[in-house]
C-alpha cells in the first residue's frame, strides 16, 4: 500500500458485517473524505483483500440514498412517507411514548436487533443497558446460528475449533453447509493453499453452490437430513475400526452408548432419508477415518436452520474425537471462533439494571416468531418496538405476517437506519444511523482469533448518529441517572474483554489504537483439545450429554426428520412436492448491499434454480417467469436450468437471496414461503425446513 500524500492520512477500519472474516480495513481520508478502503496488509486472515462486496464499501458509505436526518411518518404504515424533523423532537416523541408505556407494562415495549453491525459497543452494548433499565421484553437473537450452536457446543463444550488459518496444513477437507467462495474468502483462500499441497476437498450442500463446483467431490444431501449421514459416518468408522481407540479412552465420554446409538444408522439407511447413494456415504466415511488423516471439519450454519439443526451440528461435532483428528492444529472440527474471546458481556449490557418487580416478570420473545409475537394477543401486547442493525420485513420468516404485524396502526415503531428499508417504510419514527467510517467500535470474530478496532475515518454525514449516542440520549430523557449511560464508546470498549480471561488477557487498547489488531492469547500452531480440556461439564467430549438430558432432550446424537419433507410429510409433500432453500446471493449480504446499483446489477433479478427433470415435469423453460408457493404465501423469480451442471439435485429448488420486498418487483421475496417454526435446539428458525410448488406465471 502506497503511503498516504501530505494531506491524507488512513484510519484503521473493520469489516462489520455479518460474515466470519472480520477484515481489517485501512481507510484513506483526504480533507475530511474517505477516498480509498482496502484490505489491511499486516491483519494474518485479511492478507489485504477485500470480498467484492465491501471493497466498494464507498459507495454505500455515500450512497445517495443513505438518511440523513431524522424524520415522522405522514400517510399510512408501509407507504414509506415521512417529513424531516430535529433530533430533539424525535428523542422527545420516543422517550415520551417509552415513558407512557413503561408505567403500564415495559415488556409492551420490544427491541429488534441483530447483526447489522457485528461491533461490541454498536452492536450491543448501550443499546441493551437501555432496555434492560427500562425493563423492555427481552429478545430472543436466534434466527441464525442458535440451534447449530447449541448442539455443538452440548458436545465440545464452546464453540471452540480448529484455527482458520491452519486449514491451509489440512489434508482432508470436508466443508459441510457452507459456501466459504461467497461468504468465508478468507477461508477458501486457505483452503486453495492446502490443496495445492494435496488436500482432497469434499463440499457437502443440496446445492451446487460455487464451493461445491470448485472442490474435489460433491454430495448433496435433500435439505434437513445432515444428521443421518452423520450418524451413518459414525456406524462406518466404528464398524470398519477406523477410530483412535485412545484419544476415545482419554477424551470423550459416552462412547459404549453412542456405539449402540449408531449400530442400526447403516449407510443404506441414511442413503433412504439423505437421497445419497450408500456407497458415497462408505466412501466419505473411509476417507475421512483414515485416508484422509489428518481430516478437518468447516461446518456452517446453513444445515442449521431445519427441524433439526441442533442435532445435526451435535452429531457432526462427534466425529473429530471419534477419529482422535482434534490431536493435530490442522485437524477436527470448526464452526465459529466466537467462544475463544473472554468477552465481558455483562459489562457490555449490564443485566443486572433489569428492574426486579414482581408485577413484570422477565418475558421473552423469539425474533424467527416476530410474525406472530406482533399479530397474536400477548400479556402484555407488543405496543412498541425499535428496529436497529436489522431489517425484519426482509429477513424475518413467514414475512406476509410480519408485515401485516408491522402495519398495525397502533403499534408505535421506531427504525435506526442507514436506508430506507422495507422495515423503515413501517416507521413511525425514522433516525438516521452512521456507517461503519463514521463511529468509533471493537471487533472479535466467530472465524480468526483476532480482536479488531475501528476508528472513525470521517464525521458523521448529515445528521446520523451512531447507535451508542442515541440509547445514550434516549437514556438520558427517560431519566436515567446511572454512571454506566454516560460512558464513551472508548470507555465501553475497554470493557469488551475480560483481563483474568486466559485468551484475551493481552488485549491492550493502546497496542489496538496502535496496530488495529491483536491476536488473542493462543499459540501458533494452535490445538485446543490435542490432549482433551473440553469445557464441558466433564472435561471431555461428551457423545453422552447429561446437560441435554436434564433439558428434556435425547442426551445421545440422533436424528430429527425435517417438518416439511418428502419422508417425513408425505401428506404436505403430495401438495407441495420440492424442498426451498434460500441461501445467500453471492452480490449481497442478508438484505445489507442489495439496495445499491452495483449490486442489483450483478443479481440481475431474482432467480429461482431448478434441476432439469423438475423443470420438464412441470412444462417450465429456463429464464421464464414462475411463481413459488405453498399455504403461507408466494413469490416470484425467473427461471434458472443448467442441462449440463444442474444447480440443485432433483426435488430441489433454490432461490439467491435476500431481496429487498420493494426492490424485488412483486413486493415480495423468498420468505413469503418460509416458516416461523422452530429448531430442536435453542429457538433457532428453520429457513431450509421448507416445502413449495412452482408454477409458470408470466407477467
Amino acid at each position: 500500500m502506497p503511503p498516504p500524500k501530505e494531506n491524507q492520512h488512513t484510519v484503521h477500519s473493520v469489516c462489520p458485517h455479518d460474515c466470519p472474516d472480520t477484515c481489517g480495513m485501512i481507510t484513506t481520508v483526504e480533507d475530511g473524505r474517505a477516498i480509498r478502503i482496502q484490505g489491511a496488509g499486516q491483519v494474518p486472515i485479511t492478507r489485504g483483500t477485500l470480498c467484492s462486496k465491501v471493497a466498494h464499501y464507498l459507495e454505500r458509505t455515500y450512497s445517495d440514498q443513505r438518511l440523513l436526518y431524522p424524520m415522522k411518518r405522514v400517510g399510512k404504515k408501509g407507504e414509506g412517507h415521512f417529513e424531516r424533523i430535529s433530533w430533539e423532537l424525535a428523542l422527545q416523541t420516543i422517550a415520551s411514548h417509552f415513558h407512557t408505556l413503561a408505567k403500564e407494562d415495559p415488556r409492551s415495549i420490544l427491541p429488534y436487533s441483530y447483526a447489522g453491525t457485528m461491533g461490541l459497543v454498536q452492536g450491543g452494548s448501550m443499546d441493551q443497558r437501555f432496555f434492560h433499565r427500562l425493563g423492555a421484553s427481552f429478545l430472543d437473537r436466534t434466527i441464525c446460528a442458535e440451534a447449530g450452536a447449541q448442539g455443538y457446543k452440548a458436545t465440545v463444550g464452546a464453540t471452540l475449533g480448529t484455527d482458520p488459518e491452519a486449514f491451509a496444513n489440512a489434508q482432508y477437507i470436508i466443508i459441510w453447509g457452507g459456501n466459504p467462495v461467497v461468504s468465508n474468502l478468507h477461508l477458501w483462500a486457505r483452503i486453495v493453499e492446502a490443496r495445492r499441497k494435496g488436500a482432497k476437498v469434499v463440499c457437502i450442500d443440496p446445492i451446487r453452490s460455487l464451493t461445491a463446483e470448485k472442490s474435489d467431490w460433491h454430495l448433496a444431501p435433500l435439505p434437513g437430513t445432515d444428521g443421518a449421514l452423520a450418524l451413518a459416518i459414525m456406524n462406518v468408522l466404528i464398524r470398519d475400526n477406523l477410530c483412535d481407540e485412545d484419544y476415545i479412552a482419554r477424551y470423550t465420554t459416552g462412547y459404549a452408548a453412542l456405539k449402540r446409538r449408531v449400530a442400526d444408522w447403516t449407510p443404506q439407511r441414511a442413503a433412504a432419508e439423505t437421497g445419497l447413494e450408500a456407497a458415497d456415504i462408505e466412501q466419505l466415511a473411509r476417507e475421512y477415518g483414515k485416508d484422509g488423516r489428518p481430516a478437518v471439519i468447516r461446518v456452517n450454519y446453513g444445515l442449521n436452520r431445519c427441524a433439526g439443526g441442533g442435532s445435526a451440528m451435535r452429531a457432526i461435532a462427534c466425529l473429530p474425537a471419534l477419529t482422535g483428528h482434534w490431536r493435530w492444529a490442522h485437524g477436527g472440527i470448526l464452526l465459529s471462533t466466537s467462544g475463544s474471546y473472554g468477552t465481558d458481556t455483562a459489562a457490555l449490557t449490564r443485566p443486572d439494571l433489569y428492574p426486579q418487580d414482581e408485577r413484570f416478570p422477565p418475558r421473552h420473545i423469539n425474533m424467527s416468531c416476530i410474525g406472530d409475537a406482533l399479530l397474536q394477543a400477548h400479556d402484555p401486547q407488543i405496543r412498541a418496538i425499535m428496529v436497529y442493525n436489522s431489517n425484519p420485513v426482509a429477513v424475518a420468516p413467514d414475512s406476509n405476517k410480519v408485515r401485516a404485524g408491522f402495519a398495525r396502526e397502533d403499534l408505535f415503531c421506531v427504525v435506526h437506519e442507514l436506508f430506507q428499508t422495507d422495515t423503515a417504510d413501517y416507521a413511525d419514527i425514522l433516525l438516521p444511523a452512521t456507517s461503519q467510517l463514521e463511529h468509533w467500535d471493537i471487533h472479535k470474530s466467530y472465524g480468526h482469533l483476532n480482536v479488531l478496532v475501528n476508528e472513525p475515518a470521517i464525521a458523521p454525514l448529515g445528521e446520523a448518529r451512531p447507535n451508542s449516542w442515541v440509547f445514550r440520549e434516549l437514556a438520558h430523557r427517560m431519566g436515567f441517572t446511572e454512571p454506566c449511560f454516560a460512558e464513551s464508546d472508548e470507555e465501553i470498549g475497554a470493557q469488551a474483554f475480560r483481563h483474568d480471561h486466559p485468551r484475551s488477557s493481552n488485549i491492550n487498547m493502546a497496542t489496538l489504537a496502535e496496530t488495529g489488531w491483536q491476536r488473542l492469547n493462543v499459540p501458533e500452531p494452535y490445538a485446543p483439545f490435542a490432549e482433551g480440556g473440553f469445557p464441558t461439564h466433564s472435561g471431555k467430549c461428551e457423545f453422552y450429554s447429561e446437560a441435554l438430558g436434564k433439558q428434556g432432550h435425547d442426551p445421545l446424537p440422533h436424528y430429527v426428520p425435517p417438518r416439511e419433507g418428502p419422508r417425513s410429510n408425505p401428506g404436505l409433500a403430495a401438495r407441495f412436492p420440492l424442498a426451498f432453500v434460500s441461501p445467500p446471493s453471492r452480490h449481497f449480504l442478508n438484505s445489507t448491499f442489495a439496495n445499491l446499483p452495483r449490486f442489483l446489477e450483478a443479481e440481475g433479478r431474482p432467480w429461482l434454480d431448478m434441476h432439469p427433470a423438475d423443470a420438464a415435469q412441470r412444462g417450465l423453460k429456463d429464464g421464464e417467469r414462475v411463481r413459488i408457493f405453498n399455504d403461507r404465501g408466494a413469490f416470484h423469480a425467473w427461471l434458472r436450468i443448467d442441462e449440463a451442471t444442474p444447480g440443485v439435485r432433483q426435488g430441489v429448488v433454490s432461490a439467491p437471496s435476500i431481496w429487498w420486498q420493494k426492490l424485488s418487483g412483486d413486493g415480495c421475496n423468498a420468505n413469503a414461503v418460509t416458516s416461523q417454526a422452530l429448531a430442536d435446539m435453542g429457538g433457532g428458525a428453520t429457513f431450509y425446513d421448507c416445502l413449495v410448488e412452482v408454477a409458470a406465471d408470466p407477467l
